[in-house]
């Protein structure tokens, strides 16, 4: 009997040295803290990064003409006292109407044309601006020799600028940035453009120029494709109508389609004077910034300006805020007291005539 239970542990003994002399005569295999060792484990994936909520801000139109070109001969004062403002957002924008360049032909039968040298850029980055749009009925006022200067300028001064290019893709390739986390993409484009120089002034596959919104399908096609890879997509727009308080057809049609491609946010400017702001759907929509760094005003009318802030995290725009000026001499500056008060409350009852809410949806 003893035998009898011995027998299964002898038969365990004897698999073990069976077992022992088989490894002695197969090659080792790496260990898996070895370098190249194989192992089963899936690779280890790359830590999500946390997002929190950043803040960026907007400026209206803004050109160095008449007054205002005496202020490049110091481009870092150049903005005046709304620098202050510009400099605490996370992100600052603006709409640069004006072409850079010293040299060029005006564009033919154009009333105003505007260009500035290339200190213009280096007034803008020590006020503050992160990236600007010159997609705007200004942008190449210069013609084709202003936009070849233009470019040169921008690529010199390492300052971002959307809405421009050497070709379509470069003209609606978004000005790109993570800011606390959050990949954001800046589209610019413009809805306004002299009927005459439509064709002359776009940017297509093998020639330069702006990014027009008129070419509806090209732009969405932008913003469907910066969706795919950023947390918020924002798209700066030059549109509206001169002097008129309210959005025009073109914008009011043109708003839903943004957001339906992908747009979180959408700001622009051409009208000279404030529009509505506010939500459509979970969307922040701006019908209008009206001038900001602008020779010509009007204290009730084009020489009310200011300075737009919205807090973001991912495609949420959890707050807006606005910082009411008064265009002096050509620069904002900031108004306080009972005044701005009262500038508040006026900014936001333009909203009435725009469908927008006060709250996303």
């Amino acid at each position: 009997m003893r035998l009898l239970r011995a027998l299964p542990a002898l038969a365990l003994a004897a698999g073990l040295v069976a077992c022992s002399a088989a490894a002695e005569q197969q090659p080792q295999s790496k260990r898996v803290d070895e370098p190249g060792a194989s192992t089963s484990k899936k690779p280890t994936e790359k830590p999500t990064v946390e997002r929190r909520p950043y803040t960026i801000s907007f400026g209206g139109d803004v050109h160095f003409e008449g007054i205002l070109r005496g202020r490049l001969a110091n481009p870092r004062t150049a903005l005046g006292p709304i620098a202050s403002v510009l400099r605490k957002s996370d992100l600052t924008m603006v709409n640069l109407e004006t072409a850079i360049t010293t040299g060029g032909t005006p564009a033919p039968g154009k009333q105003f044309t505007f260009r500035a040298p290339a200190t213009a850029l280096t007034a803008l980055k020590a006020a503050g601006v992160d990236v600007a749009s010159m997609a705007n009925n200004h942008g190449m006022d210069y013609m084709e020799t202003g936009l070849a200067d233009s470019l040169k300028a921008i690529k010199a001064g390492r300052f971002p600028v959307v809405g421009i290019g050497a070709d379509a893709d470069e003209a609606y390739k978004p000005f790109r940035r993570t800011v606390n986390g959050n990949r954001v993409a800046i589209i610019g484009a413009t809805q306004v453009l002299d009927a005459e120089f439509i064709q002359s002034w776009t940017a297509t596959a093998d020639k330069g120029g702006l990014a027009s919104a008129k070419d509806e399908a090209g732009l969405l096609r932008a913003v469907r494709q910066a969706r795919k890879n950023s947390d918020t997509v924002i798209v700066h727009l030059h549109w509206g109508t001169e002097m008129q308080r309210c959005p025009n057809p073109a914008q009011l049609a043109l708003a839903p389609k943004l957001v339906r491609a992908g747009a979180d946010v959408i700001v622009g400017g051409h009208a000279h004077i404030l529009l509505g702001s506010g939500y459509l759907d979970n969307a922040y929509v701006n019908y209008g910034m009206g001038n900001f760094v602008f020779y010509n005003s009007n204290p009730a009318t084009t020489g009310r300006t200011g300075v737009l802030t919205l807090t973001i995290n991912g495609r949420k725009v959890l707050k807006d805020r606005w910082t009411p000026a008064t265009i002096q001499g050509g620069v904002p500056v900031p108004m306080t007291g009972s005044a701005a008060t009262q500038a508040v409350a006026d900014w936001k009852a333009l909203r009435s005539c725009t469908g927008l809410t006060a709250r996303p949806e």
